[in-house]
């Protein structure tokens, strides 16, 4: 063991292992997800800015890591747990050299079963990871000073997530026009959409209704991202602006937007609904949903922390209940009933995930087709 490393949670708890990754400290809140394989796609995920993952299955790492596996400019979690962390022999760059390079600490060799258990039992947890020499292995002091400093971390809702995680606005691709308002983009998302013939042009979470407006976009999307979405007010207030400017152009010139995971939210939000916080969240890449136009059931690829409270989503809206999580019963999607308008709490674009839900892209795509035909 080159270094001996701890997580305290705030609930006095201490979970001792080894160190990989930077030699650096981490504190944030502690969640696990339950994808077998992706572990690079997780760990670039901008949802999980502020968040320490716990990966619920036992050995990451076996197949390394590359660029393409990169959902974003780089890793988000604060720190990655788990039970084993392995090296490649494929000759790719490793797990725990990546984790270096981008300075992202993490912990193996703890009982992550055990862990998972006391999240699913008590919520998510604030948690901080701290690095001593071997020699230091176990100590009460450094674990109760791990467990001090879990208490001390700020609420997510204190850090301006969205704001860190956004991108700087770019153009690719060449067909229909797509807005993306990019409040943590997972780069599937716009891979998804370029390669089904789209051009998508990147706003900043800090753009405005008006500057995204006067691109004249054939279609909207408002993406995933980290945090609560009650926290983000402004942003709440810009996709108003555009769900507002969609109602004004009704179905003479319609004017589709689809909605992903915090785009959800922030939707939701929108229209007069509320959110609030799951227990320990949604992250993995095995929950069942159900559309209940077709009754079909999908497994997905999900992150988030929050939901749409179903029973405030307002009647006079015209958005009604699309999809359910068959886990919880949470909300999972919502349909305007007239407009193009679409969401999912849930990421088709997966990375990592099962493809089942591929074909939202398809169905909004030819939304958008369909309203530049009627034009």
């Amino acid at each position: 063991m080159s270094r001996a490393a701890v997580l305290g949670l705030e609930d006095g708890s201490t979970w001792w292992g080894e160190a990989f990754g930077d030699a650096a400290t981490a504190a944030g809140e502690v969640v696990f997800n339950t994808s077998m394989t992706g572990y690079q796609e997780v760990c670039s995920d901008a949802s999980y800015n502020g968040q320490i993952v716990v990966m619920t299955y036992p050995l990451i790492g076996s197949y390394g890591t590359f660029d393409l596996a990169a959902e974003s400019r780089k890793p988000w979690v604060e720190a990655l747990v788990v039970r084993e962390a392995m090296t490649t022999e494929r000759g790719l760059p490793d797990l725990d050299g990546w984790l270096r390079a981008n300075g992202v600490p993490g912990l193996s060799g703890i009982d992550t079963r055990a862990l998972v258990r006391r999240l699913r039992s008590a919520g998510t947890l604030r948690g901080a990871i701290l690095q001593v020499p071997p020699s230091l292995a176990g100590s009460d002091d450094v674990g109760q000073e791990a467990v001090a400093k879990a208490r001390t971390t700020a609420a997510l809702a204190q850090r301006p997530l969205v704001r860190e995680a956004t991108g700087n606005g770019r153009q690719v691709g060449s067909g229909v026009k797509i807005a993306l308002l990019d409040t943590g983009v997972k780069e599937n998302q716009v891979r998804e959409l370029v390669r089904r013939g789209a051009c998508v042009r990147s706003f900043p979470a800090t753009s405005t209704a008006r500057e995204i407006l006067q691109w004249s976009p054939d279609g909207i999307v408002i993406t995933n991202g980290p945090g609560d979405p009650a926290a983000i007010p402004q942003v709440t207030g810009t996709v108003k602006v555009l769900l507002d400017a969609a109602m004004q152009r009704g179905t003479a010139r319609p004017l589709p937007i689809l909605g992903i995971c915090l785009g959800h939210q922030l939707i939701g939000r929108s229209i007069g609904a509320t959110t609030s916080r799951l227990k320990f969240g949604h992250h993995g890449a095995n929950h069942p949903v159900q559309d209940l136009r077709s009754g079909r059931v999908v497994i997905t690829s999900q992150n988030h922390e929050f939901q749409v409270d179903e029973a405030s989503i307002p009647p006079a809206s015209g958005f009604t209940v699309s999809a359910r999580n068959l886990n919880d019963g949470s909300v999972e999607g919502m349909r305007h009933r007239a407009l193009p308008i679409r969401t999912y709490q849930y990421h088709p674009e997966a990375a990592p995930g099962p493809k089942d839900n591929e074909p939202v892209f398809d169905e909004f795509l030819a939304d958008v087709r369909d309203a530049v035909a009627a034009r």
